[in-house]
């Protein structure tokens, strides 16, 4: 038996380029772990079983079917009891599913012996969700096409993030849906990644903050302006930059110091709706994103 953590991220920027013909929207992202994780701890078993105290359906659960999947696609004639223990907030925009999905192949890889490399978990990564294959490339990438495009970059630099989540949840289908009705409002401005990159290791806050931007928040915020309220209380609070991450609902502030990171946190908590906040760190090593936390 051992349990392995697995991080929830947060997108620097997400633009939505257009529509594929497989129904899919083709983005270009720059997705980073954070420090907020779930844990999974794995043994043995004659079969497969989830234990854990979200109510998501068990064919929904992106854990059981990882499990399934590689179980199939292997024939793999053994079974595995996984227990997951939730820290990332569930419809989030902080990939939560799609982490605990990558991290369920990582671990079933290790405990049923298969040998298989990361590209060839990230293949089955990509049949379970768009965001699953990042978490084969982080702690920071470029995501490209519906998602399963992951390009590992390197990153030194860390920035001192709140999270704050309010108590509802988005789909992201309802999400994207909105955001195609939006697109003549949508103003297109194409992000040099190299440049963000240099912002984010210098802690240029000026630059990050003028290139930081979500797709889907407009559309979002049309429906939910407790999102944009959010925002701009982080900013009023002394955040850098502010922004929703993924399809929301959580949005992130990036902070220069702990100690207002720590005041904005506790000052928001009674404010959002039954949600909570979180000051926590962006990864920047591999081992960090994809660290054993016992045995």
């Amino acid at each position: 038996m051992f349990t392995l953590k697995t991080p929830a991220k947060i997108n620097w920027f997400l633009s939505v380029l257009g529509k594929r013909e497989d129904g899919y929207h083709e983005i270009l992202s720059l997705m980073q772990s954070i420090s907020l994780y779930d844990h999974l701890t794995f043994g043995y078993s004659d079969r497969i079983e989830v234990k854990t105290e979200t109510n998501i359906p068990l064919e929904e659960n992106l854990v059981y079917r990882a499990a399934v999947l590689l179980k199939e696609k292997l024939s793999v004639n053994k079974g595995a009891v996984i227990t997951l223990r939730k820290e990332i907030p569930v419809s989030a925009g902080l990939g939560g599913g799609s982490s605990d999905a990558a991290c369920a192949l990582s671990g079933l890889n290790r405990l049923w012996e298969l040998g298989l490399k990361d590209e060839e978990l990230i293949k089955f990564g990509g049949m379970l969700g768009s965001d699953v294959p990042f978490f084969f490339k982080a702690p920071i990438a470029v995501v490209r096409g519906r998602g399963e495009i992951a390009a590992r970059l390197k990153a030194v630099s860390r920035h001192i993030i709140v999270v704050v989540k309010p108590a509802l949840g988005i789909s992201s289908k309802w999400a994207y849906s909105e955001m195609s009705k939006l697109l003549p409002e949508l103003t297109k401005r194409d992000n040099n990644i190299k440049l963000f990159c240099q912002a984010l290791e210098t802690q240029d806050f000026k630059s990050i903050a003028l290139m930081m931007r979500n797709d889907l928040e407009l559309p979002v915020i049309r429906e939910f302006q407790v999102i944009g309220e959010i925002k701009d209380r982080l900013l009023d609070m002394g955040a850098e930059a502010s922004l929703m991450s993924g399809s929301g609902p959580a949005v992130f502030g990036v902070f220069g110091s702990r100690g207002k990171a720590k005041d904005a946190a506790k000052a928001m908590q009674p404010s959002v709706l039954g949600g909570w906040s979180r000051v926590v760190e962006t990864i920047t090593t591999v081992q960090q994103s994809r660290g054993a936390a016992g045995q």
